[in-house]
């Protein structure tokens, strides 16, 4: 086994004022996989709140940014160079507006999309060379987004995202465990057939 870690960081805004908000589904997928693994995410390092602990004996740091999400990549840079771990040991959790509300989608790497956050990782890193958990929210509007995405949950929607939070640890846990691949084929959820040209599962899109 190696002794790099994962770090594992979930994309979010702090304070409370953005603290349950379609934005902050990374933050809320990272607080259900620290308690579900008993691990306290309150160390301040990294621009970040850290907490070191193992999943089935894998160590891992779980990061949460507190540099607001535009600037998240300075935070993860940071803990990637202290713990010189490689691209692969680094998992990334955040909302996406592309996929549907409530599902999530696995990916080996791929580009940044329309994602602030994302986008600063990829910059300030140098490569999209990691995998990602995506945690859907799409809305299918495109005016008023800032609103939105920092906007509060509609009734509706709750079950969905409180599902889609608990499946989007366990699918954390599975890529610490056994690797992304199988991480891909177990909880990636596309229902509709590909289509010609698309790419087979875990190789660049968008």
């Amino acid at each position: 086994m190696s002794n790099e870690p994962f770090i594992i960081v979930g994309l979010g805004n702090p304070g409370p004022k953005y603290e349950n908000t379609r934005h902050n589904l990374g933050f809320l997928t990272l607080d259900h996989l620290a308690e579900e693994n008993g691990i306290s995410v309150s160390r301040i390092k990294f621009k970040s709140l850290t907490g070191a602990g193992t999943i089935a004996g894998h160590k891992v740091v779980l990061v949460k940014p507190q540099t607001y999400m535009n600037l998240s990549g300075e935070a993860v840079r940071e803990a990637v160079s202290f713990y010189k771990i490689p691209p692969e040991h680094l998992i990334v959790i955040y909302d996406d507006l592309d996929i549907p509300t409530g599902s999530i989608r696995i990916r080996r790497f791929g580009s940044a999309g329309t994602h602030n956050g994302m986008r600063s990782v990829v910059q300030q890193l140098g490569t999209d060379r990691f995998p990602r958990i995506r945690v859907g929210i799409g809305s299918g509007r495109t005016e008023e987004l800032i609103s939105f995405v920092t906007g509060g949950f509609r009734r509706e929607e709750v079950p969905l995202l409180r599902q889609a939070v608990e499946t989007a640890s366990r699918a954390a846990e599975c890529i610490v465990i056994d690797g992304v691949d199988l991480a891909m084929n177990r909880y990636n959820t596309k229902k509709k057939e590909k289509k010609k040209g698309e790419h087979a599962p875990g190789e660049q899109d968008e």
